[in-house]
């Protein structure tokens, strides 16, 4: 096999690979064998038809369409791994030249136009420290907490006065363009301030008290007119206030397992201490990721950029082709980074030698699917059935390569101090964690046959040695 690669641009490729004989003639004699089974041959059994007479009968042109839909993928598998190439997206293939006949000389040549990953060394690991600010819990933060939990205990009371933020107000909304009604709706509850519905909302509720109505101009969100400018009436049925309860003893009992308030204070700042020190494993997460992008230029694959830019426009409810000029930029800017940080993590598994077995895949998935109460087996099997298997093989060996990295460096606080971190990193050991304690649910997802197909292939695929 002979493969060429021109560089399009730093982040894509063009593979020409010509194929010698000898390396197309399984296929083609596989592909006889397909054949062979579903076509009848007098005198032959279906099965059992020699070569020769498959490509006499059914025709050579046949034979070698089945060879390629078979035979390319895998070659150019090989030949992405032969140079070191990492492919993010599905090649164009092109195929330019192939035999007219078994005894034709001539190779099979296709072109393979891909988005790679692009090359960069990582720094080295050993006896890197990263900065990571220290977990603090001010009496704010317990104070805000408390508040919430008051919250949960208050109730709303009608009162007699204009509405303002915090406020509950009952209300009636009807769209208008160009004089005509083009939704309504009646009673609906709405927080001020919560800025949860229409762009204006808020501002035009603000003073206004029962039985008033104004009118304010304002963008529909949803529906046959999603996108449009609408005049928005809105009418104020009832306003109300939240009432809290007091902060004492009698409310520590009813809202908590303590008896005074005392000790529900001290439990929160428990509770506080423990995010925030969630949130400092996060910031190390995020500032170790920096630290290993630091002096690196990691350009973007175009291609994908843009696609994942649409695709995040639309699942905040943007239409692509109208959003504005600010909002396709927060897009990329946040799309950007995930591509980059992604790629960062892909070759931090590399340099960690880290390895997926089934087990990781399995217990990756369940954890999603027991997350959103589904059945491991049945959603690991339509992972598997939509071929999506191959990036939840990725996505775990990002977070296997990022945990081992995070577990090589020192983390200190701005003074110097060294963070401990293991409580969320764990260990090596953990992470082998063995059949033998996963529950039941979790080991019979492992034990479906498809996954163990899907994932030895998908290993297969992405194998990166040199063959050359």
């Amino acid at each position: 096999m002979k493969i060429s690669v021109r560089n399009l641009e730093p982040t894509k490729v063009r593979l020409t690979i010509t194929v010698d004989k000898d390396e197309l003639d399984p296929y083609l004699d596989q592909a006889r064998k397909e054949i062979g089974k579903q076509v009848t041959i007098p005198g032959f059994r279906k099965g059992h038809v020699p070569g020769a007479i498959i490509d006499q009968r059914v025709g050579f042109a046949s034979v070698a369409g089945e060879a390629i839909n078979a035979g390319v993928p895998e070659i150019y598998s090989k030949a992405l791994a032969e140079k070191k190439l990492h492919a993010m997206d599905q090649p164009q293939i092109d195929v330019k030249d192939v035999p007219q006949s078994a005894k034709d000389d001539t190779k099979l040549k296709f072109t393979a136009e891909v988005e790679i990953r692009p090359k960069f060394d990582l720094p080295d690991l050993d006896g890197m420290e990263v900065e990571v600010r220290r977990p603090e819990v001010s009496d704010e933060d317990v104070d805000k907490r408390l508040d919430n939990l008051r919250q949960r205990f208050g109730t709303l009371v009608s009162v007699d006065r204009p509405a303002k933020k915090g406020d509950y107000a009952s209300i009636d909304l009807d769209a208008v363009i160009d004089g005509e009604s083009v939704d309504s709706q009646q009673g609906i509850s709405y927080e001020l301030g919560s800025n949860t519905m229409l762009d204006g909302l808020d501002e035009a509720l603000d003073g206004l008290s029962a039985d008033e109505e104004t009118t304010f101009e304002g963008t529909l969100e949803a529906g046959d007119h999603q996108g449009e400018k609408a005049q928005i009436k809105v009418k104020v049925n009832s306003v109300k206030a939240e009432e809290l309860p007091d902060l004492d003893d009698e409310f520590a009992k009813e809202a908590s397992e303590f008896d005074t308030l005392d000790e529900l204070k001290a439990d929160v700042r428990k509770q506080c201490e423990s995010d925030a020190e969630g949130r400092q494993a996060t910031d190390a997460r995020d500032a170790f990721i920096a630290k290993l992008q630091e002096g690196l230029d990691i350009p973007v694959p175009k291609g994908i950029e843009a696609n994942m830019v649409t695709e995040q426009l639309k699942n905040t409810g943007k239409d692509p082709e109208k959003a504005t000029k600010d909002e396709k930029a927060e897009a990329e800017k946040n799309v950007d980074k995930e591509l980059r940080d992604q790629m960062t993590l892909d070759a931090l598994a590399e340099k960690m030698e880290v390895s997926v077995s089934q087990v990781d895949v399995t217990n990756f998935l369940a954890s999603i699917a027991q997350q959103y109460g589904m059945d491991p087996s049945a959603f690991i099997n339509s992972i598997v059935q939509n071929g999506q298997l191959g990036s939840a093989v990725q996505e775990v060996g990002r977070s296997k390569g990022m945990l081992a990295g995070m577990r090589t460096v020192t983390f200190k606080d701005p003074e110097g101090n060294e963070v401990d971190l293991s409580r969320f990193l764990g260990s090596d050991e953990e992470q082998g964690e063995s059949m033998e304690d996963q529950d039941e649910s979790v080991q019979a997802a492992s034990a479906a046959a498809a996954v163990a197909d899907e994932l030895s292939g998908s290993a297969e695929e992405t194998e990166d040695e040199d063959k050359g």
